[in-house]
């Protein structure tokens, strides 16, 4: 991990967060729902979020990073974990106090054979790293 945010940030983490999602390019995936768990980490600075006074509204709220994930499956179909990864992130580099984020997606019912499929990806603010 880069100096700069094990030094500048903390890290806050949502991890199993399960969802039923239209989610996936093959026929199988397309006929219902499917059961998607998604980690994500955030690397929130640690200056824009220090509470002063131990209010939620001093930090990053476990809540927003929900209110993400369930916005974008809402909206409908996604084709690739990737799509979904990416628009997330793009979500979560939204907020002021984020400076950067990790997603990874997994869907533990495709193969019978497997534990999950899944993609991660990771990205920061211009600067950061």
């Amino acid at each position: 991990m880069n100096n700069t945010l094990l030094l500048n940030c903390r890290r806050l983490f949502l991890t199993g967060l399960t969802v039923q999602a239209n989610i996936g390019v093959h026929d199988f995936e397309q006929q219902a729902p499917q059961r998607l768990i998604i980690d994500v980490d955030l690397y929130v600075s640690f200056e824009g979020t220090r509470p002063k006074d131990d209010r939620i509204d001093e930090v990053v709220d476990y809540d927003f990073v929900r209110a993400v994930v369930h916005e974008r499956i809402a909206r409908g179909h996604i084709g690739l974990q990737e799509t979904l990864c990416d628009d997330i992130l793009t979500r979560l580099l939204d907020h002021t106090g984020v400076m950067a984020a990790r997603v990874s997606t997994r869907k533990p019912d495709v193969y019978p054979d497997c534990e999950a499929v899944g993609v991660e990806a990771f990205r920061a603010k211009p600067g950061v790293l």
